[in-house]
């Protein structure tokens, strides 16, 4: 267990000690140059001085515990060193070297070692390129580094120093607070560093790189505390692919998961999941200077009809969209600018009053009373030896003007980052405004600003249920078998028998009535209708007879049930079980066309009846559910009584895997006319 009183000291230092020579140089250079004024201690066995620091020979020799150690020594010294860290009280330590849990047996009984070194110190690696605290002035980082001194900005979390390193060297305007890369997490994971970040109100807003997550349960809590204090976090997360996975397990030992149970994830957390480190970057410095999006209309100005209308095509598809005028608002703002020929969103007001700041301050600010969440004003800035940016300063200017008088979000968009001088990302930055690069990049971030606004207005969602069930070689239950027992916890299933011979099919015939379904339910029959092992719609003694011979010669069982009529759509639903996730939710369009149609949702668990129907609505099917172009509407609380039912069944029973496919969605009801239950033992 971890003791955050000495978690608290290693990221906030106020004492340094830096072990061995190549990388510890420059964590005591960067220090110094950052601005530390703490004691920064050097050890080494051999060297005299390091940077100008006379070198200590062993860390006994140190005058007091130092809060903070870098260790930059070979993987066998990180242990003895560690070790008497621990013994002497240190605040912690974090460990450049490589060569423990990701080479394998061999590194991974050097990890146990090193563990138990550490006993409660925190340590944070190892094969960690380091931690940079631009708020503290603390620089743990064995290179260069491009961040600079801020009194509160983001915190980005990394698992490669690589990435880790190219983002400090950002000039777009993001301020970043804190640098972590993290290594193999023997001990601090991802988990523990944000909920460390989130005790520091310095923090606004929380950037992850995530190639696995090592502990779940802590990272699904420290997220639910992020919603609930309102701090964003936004999430690259590689592995979308089996050949990423693979590198991921290689490079750090993290296991991966199933990619869209990551997205279930990111969705259940009001986490903004981005792909590209640009979208990463602008997406934090949107939510770190202006803050979440309160509703979905925003507002566009420029005095171009061309970036008008790219940004009218850009924000097709997205969840914001540019809010609708009145003509009361249209004509206030008209009335500020001559010769204009219409108002509308986004506002193209041309250029009959470029240059002159008070009446561009009047335009933008009768525009933006509208009541938009945010406004963006698309300027690029001449990049030439000789330019002249007044003009362009001035409408920047009159941006905040007009913002800061109305209590409106601004931002100023260049298309280009070679449109936006630095001068006017600094100048955005002190006026409150966000100083976005590309069109695209910015509706994106705006998007995601305004899901983690919804987010953080609704209930913050229970705890992850995280149940491991694991294969234990047992065969599938059959299909008769798998109904009966989930019919016990509330499923509808259709009237029905199993028989085993033509005597038995025509009795209970006799008893449901025309029409009717045979089926061969042999527990080795998983895709029954590609063997021809499902009759529909039997109407008569002929068929059922002719119906059951084929059927007898592919099994022992038949399993005969009245026809479900009157149907609007096919669901599956399914429960399937991922080694880090545990049991999840699979629910979609479903049919033989189920494979085709990539038409489902995964959902984590527990779950409650307004997710289950918020996850129905984003099927691409839902238009069918709710009775397109006039044909019936499906029972949707029916449906979600099915899939509550097949939740309750999977927390009593060790399911590794379920299938319903198809429920039947009727206009009275739903029925379950397939089924297929594999159990396995919990983990």
């Amino acid at each position: 267990m971890i003791n955050k009183q000495r978690l608290r000291r290693l990221l906030a230092p106020q004492s340094i000690a830096v072990f061995g020579s190549r990388g510890a140089d420059f964590a005591i250079r960067e220090s110094q140059a950052m601005g530390f004024t703490g004691p920064i201690w050097s050890v080494h066995p051999k060297r005299s001085a390091l940077e100008g620091i006379s070198c200590l020979k062993t860390a006994q020799d140190l005058p007091q515990a130092p809060d903070a150690a870098y260790v930059a020594v070979n993987a066998e010294s990180a242990i003895e060193t560690v070790a008497a860290l621990n013994k002497m009280g240190a605040g912690g330590a974090l460990l450049y070297a490589s060569g423990f849990s990701e080479l394998g047996p061999i590194g991974i009984d050097r990890q146990t070692r090193l563990l138990a070194a550490a006993g409660d110190m925190p340590i944070i690696g190892p094969n960690c390129y380091g931690v940079i605290n631009a708020l503290d002035k603390a620089v743990l980082w064995p290179d260069q580094h491009g961040c600079q001194p801020v009194d509160k900005g983001v915190g980005i979390i990394t698992q490669s120093g690589n990435i880790g390193l190219n983002m400090t060297m950002q000039q777009v305007g993001l301020p970043i607070a804190y640098m972590f890369t993290m290594g193999n997490q023997a001990q601090v994971d991802i988990a523990t560093v944000m909920d460390a970040m989130l005790d520091d109100p310095r923090v606004t807003a929380i950037g992850l790189h995530i190639e696995g997550i090592n502990n779940l349960a802590a990272f699904d809590q420290a997220a639910r505390r992020a919603l609930k204090l309102n701090i964003p976090i936004v999430a690259i997360k590689t592995g979308r692919t089996a050949a990423a996975a693979k590198i991921a397990l290689s490079h750090t030992s993290s296991l991966t998961g199933a990619d869209s149970l990551f997205d279930a994830l990111f969705k259940r957390l009001g986490i903004a999941r981005v792909d590209t480190v640009p979208e990463f970057l602008e997406c934090l410095k949107l939510l770190s200077v202006i803050g979440h999006l309160s509703h979905k209309y925003i507002a566009s100005m420029s005095c171009s009809g061309g970036e008008a209308g790219m940004m009218a095509d850009l924000i097709d598809g997205r969840e914001i969209e540019f809010g609708p005028l009145t003509q009361a608002q249209k004509d206030t703002t008209l009335a500020t600018f001559k010769n204009g020929e219409q108002v509308d969103n986004p506002l193209d007001y041309q250029t009959y009053i470029w240059g002159h700041r008070e009446q561009l301050a009047a335009t933008y600010g009768a525009h933006m009373a509208a009541n938009f969440s945010a406004t963006v004003l698309i300027l690029d800035w001449p990049n030439t030896a000789t330019a002249n940016p007044s003009e362009w300063d001035a409408a920047m200017l009159a941006l905040a003007d007009a913002a800061q008088a109305g209590g409106h979000k601004a931002i100023v968009l260049a298309s280009m980052a070679e449109c936006m001088p630095a001068h006017a990302i600094n100048t955005c930055i002190k006026h409150g405004m966000a100083p976005m690069i590309g069109m695209d990049e910015c509706l994106t971030a705006l998007n995601h600003a305004y899901r983690i606004g919804q987010a953080f207005k609704a209930n913050v969602p229970p705890a992850l249920h995280i149940g491991i069930v694991q294969a234990d070689g047992s065969a599938p239950l059959s299909e008769a078998d798998s109904k009966q027992r989930l019919a016990l916890h509330g499923l509808p299933i259709p009237n029905g028998h199993t028989t085993t011979n033509l005597d038995q099919i025509i009795q209970v015939v006799a008893n449901l009535g025309y029409p009717i379904t045979l089926k061969a339910v042999g527990t080795e029959l998983a895709h029954k209708t590609e063997l021809g092992a499902v009759k529909l719609n039997l109407k008569n003694s002929t068929q059922v007879a002719q119906a059951a011979t084929d059927l007898f010669a592919l099994s022992d069982t038949v399993l005969v049930e009245q026809m479900v009529q009157g149907v609007v759509a096919e669901l599956i639903i399914g429960i399937n079980s991922d080694p880090l996730f545990g049991q999840y939710l699979v629910l979609g369009a479903g049919g033989i066309l189920v494979e085709l149609l990539q038409d489902a949702q995964s959902l984590l668990l527990p779950l409650d009846r307004t997710q289950i129907e918020q996850a129905l609505s984003s099927l691409k099917c839902a238009p069918i559910l709710a009775g397109y172009r006039g044909n019936s509407r499906a029972n949707i609380e029916a449906i979600i009584d099915a899939v509550m039912a097949v939740l309750d069944y999977s927390q009593h029973a060790p399911v590794y895997e379920l299938d319903i496919n198809p429920l039947l969605a009727l206009e009275q009801g739903a029925v379950a006319v397939d089924a297929l239950v594999q159990l396995g033992q919990r983990g």
